[in-house]
């Protein structure tokens, strides 16, 4: 399937860079050390899974997943409130890279970032690839709904989840 950028830029949220509308084109496909920063932003599924709280066990060093989202996070839409300055607010708010996605082994498997990394298609659920904003969230993928702000966690270790959402 091929997706014009001029649905890409009128569709994609949170003030992520912008595409020009000039081109069709497929480039998740590409290898990721291909892509500018625009097709990189862009790759982002909105999930919202990056943006969970995790808790390390400072004797064996395992993280464990939580359901506490960054007080950035709107949890109704699972996207952040404010994008652009994200990393001024929560300055220890992770920047993925094409050089750093090894860094984050925590990144869910389903993450597109990682997928791409490793040479593996996106999921049929993608926005890029469904067309739809909703499919991640239809497949259960998205944290949307599914998770509540540091704001009004309390101990966050009271939060600790099972699996990964």
């Amino acid at each position: 399937m091929k997706v014009r950028q001029d649905w890409l830029r009128t569709s994609w949220q949170n003030g992520c860079a912008r595409l020009s509308a000039s081109e069709t084109m497929d480039f998740w496909e590409y290898p990721i050390e291909s892509l500018d920063s625009a097709q990189w932003e862009a790759l982002c599924d909105g999930c919202g899974k990056c943006c969970l709280h995790k808790v390390q066990d400072e004797d064996s060093g395992r993280i464990y997943p939580t359901n506490v989202a960054c007080k950035l996070l709107d949890t109704q839409s699972g996207q952040c409130s404010d994008y652009r300055r994200r990393r001024f607010l929560v300055p220890d708010c992770i920047r993925l890279t094409k050089n750093n996605i090894d860094d984050f082994p925590w990144l869910p498997d389903t993450c597109a970032y990682k997928l791409r990394a490793q040479g593996k298609p996106l999921y049929d659920w993608h926005y890029l690839i469904s067309g739809s904003h909703e499919t991640i969230s239809e497949a259960g993928m998205s944290v949307r709904g599914r998770v509540i702000s540091e704001e009004h966690a309390g101990p966050i270790e009271q939060h600790i989840v099972e699996k990964p959402l």
